[in-house]
């Protein structure tokens, strides 16, 4: 299947190998830059085999000449053959192509991040649910150093937008650290409005006379986010649109693997000098916690068994409004409440949470608290102690 995009003609392939470990397949080429038609070389990889896609497909911006500033300067802009289409209709016949030869590559478990601008972010997010990939999220990338709108005749794009989605509606086992990005986050939910600046400074290619050697170079920031956030290391993350090597250099950082596509052979010799300089981060920096999904299930019973909370102990919630006592079997009696007719008090640290509070459902781990030492914790750390004491993983 040929690429709908005007331009220069396919050239050969040609791989280079970045980083000498993986641990993929032998029959997957991880960690190579192939140069040519991205649907194209995407055929040739084995099916469900990658992790991770991060697409930055052309945005088909529609110029219709030159931009220029209020001084007439020209602007830097893209006006490269690669992001024209003669229509609507060839853009959305070339993104529905890549998308099924992205889909037959990606693992059950695998994701897909797509970026665009609001001349294709719309398109692209239709064909990706015409042709069954299930929507987890829209994102929004703030630039905090925008691009000001020099005719001052609409809006400052001040934003992209990020679709990620699974492989199908029944998805089931993708990664997404929650825990980890919540952690490095003051404990907060990580939201889906970023905020990172664009690629400046040293961090942008250029050539010997000083130019960009590609114009849209996303800065590494937001491909770690993106990495971090559904990815594991050693996971295979591809990039049918490899452009100036960001997904590259940040996959090897952090130890990711990575296959990189790109139809430029100038931009794909800029990449592969990039990710050779790059030296990944030494593993400590990258391992993750387990999530409460994956730890070792513990229960209350084992905490009583144990002796780290004792039968007859009072749990109050963090404020002390309700409470109930520890009995020798592992369940617990709420306390100073009458019963409603029919209703009973006592049962598991969950249940019994939710009745509490009149609640359908209720983590008890996290909503029942004791008081030892003259503290009051959730009684969720003492089971992270006993997985200690048992050398189970999680916490």
């Amino acid at each position: 299947m040929r690429s709908l995009v005007k331009g220069a003609a396919v050239r050969a392939p040609r791989k280079n190998n970045i980083i000498a470990e993986a641990v993929a397949p032998a029959s997957l080429p991880v960690n190579s830059v192939f140069v040519g038609d991205s649907i194209a070389h995407l055929a040739s990889l084995p099916a469900e085999s990658v992790d991770l896609v991060f697409a930055d497909p052309p945005y088909n911006l529609q110029l219709g000449g030159e931009l220029k500033r209020p001084d007439e300067s020209r602007v830097d802009a893209v006006n490269d053959s690669w992001d024209q289409f003669e229509s609507f209709q060839a853009y959305d016949a070339f993104t529905r192509a890549w998308l099924l030869a992205v889909r037959r590559v990606m693992k059950p478990t695998a994701t897909i991040f797509v970026i665009g601008s609001y001349h294709n972010i719309f398109r692209v997010g239709a064909l990706l649910q015409d042709l069954g990939f299930w929507i987890l999220n829209d994102i929004i990338w703030r630039k905090s150093n925008p691009m000001p709108n020099f005719r001052g005749r609409r809006f400052t794009n001040a934003h992209e937008t990020l679709i990620w989605a699974a492989r199908d509606e029944n998805a089931k086992g993708y990664t997404f650290n929650y825990e980890t990005l919540k952690g490095g986050n003051e404990d907060v939910q990580v939201r889906s409005d970023w905020l990172i600046p664009l690629c400046t400074g040293h961090e942008r290619l250029k050539d010997e006379q000083g130019r960009k050697v590609h114009p849209t170079q996303k800065p590494e920031a937001l491909l770690a986010r993106v990495m971090l956030s559904a990815s594991k290391p050693g996971d295979v993350i591809l990039d049918p649109f490899f452009g100036s090597g960001t997904t590259g250099a940040v996959a090897k950082r952090l130890r990711r693997n990575f296959i990189g596509i790109e139809r430029e052979e100038s931009y794909a010799q800029a990449a592969r000098a990039r990710i050779d300089a790059v030296e990944p981060l030494p593993e400590e920096a990258l391992v993750a916690p387990p999530s409460a999904r994956e730890a070792p299930r513990v229960a209350f019973s084992a905490l009583v068994e144990r002796g780290l909370v004792e039968p007859g102990a009072e749990l109050t919630d963090a404020k002390g409004r309700f409470r109930a006592v520890v009995r020798a079997d592992g369940t617990i009696a709420l306390a100073h409440e009458e019963p409603a007719a029919g209703v009973q008090k006592v049962g598991s640290i969950h249940r019994m949470g939710a009745m509490a509070q009149g609640a359908q459902a209720c983590n008890g781990w996290t909503f029942w608290h004791v008081e030892q030492e003259g503290r009051r914790h959730p009684i969720d750390e003492l089971r992270a102690r006993l997985r200690a004491e048992l050398g189970l993983a999680g916490g």
